[in-house]
């Protein structure tokens, strides 16, 4: 079963936690100094904050996949429909080690695709991204401030965090 994922940017970490603990009714399942998520079932959503953005609002929007065989069948889904995608295979970024891919709809958003492997102790184990930028994956053209912090396969249209 997949699960959906949003990924926000916030100015103030412990604010908006005790924000969205009480919208969600719950605490979050994990929170580090730059970071929290909740892992909620009922909507069955990956909800993650970080102060890692250039600006406060929704970053990116994904699934999560529960087993591999779900994360092939949506590269799959995006290869068929000639989306451009950018296959990171497996990579570490918010805490965790994941296989990923990300796509990007029509209007610039950018999609992430991934299935979690396990938890790590840092953000990431990869050297920083561009300053203001949550985003593990390091673009490989000059980052300008549309594609700051997006693999640079992906075409974009804000900045911000990949994870």
């Amino acid at each position: 079963m997949k699960r959906f994922h949003v990924h926000t940017h916030v100015d103030n970490l412990s604010a908006s936690i005790a924000f969205y603990s009480k919208m969600f009714a719950a605490e979050p399942t994990r929170v580090e100094g730059d970071y929290a998520k909740w892992m909620l079932e009922d909507p069955r959503i990956n909800f993650a904050i970080s102060t890692r953005g250039d600006k406060p609002g929704i970053d990116h929007l994904g699934f999560q996949t529960d087993s591999e065989e779900e994360l092939a069948e949506l590269k799959a889904r995006a290869e068929a429909a000639d989306m451009t995608l950018l296959d990171e295979g497996q990579t570490t970024c918010c805490y965790a080690r994941s296989d990923k891919h990300w796509i990007t709809d029509p209007q610039g958003i950018a999609w992430e695709h991934f299935h979690t492997l396990g938890d790590i102790p840092v953000f990431s184990e990869k050297a920083p991204a561009a300053a203001g930028s949550a985003c593990c994956a390091t673009p490989a053209t000059p980052a300008t401030p549309a594609t700051r912090g997006k693999p640079a396969a992906i075409p974009v249209k804000a900045s911000g965090a990949c994870c």
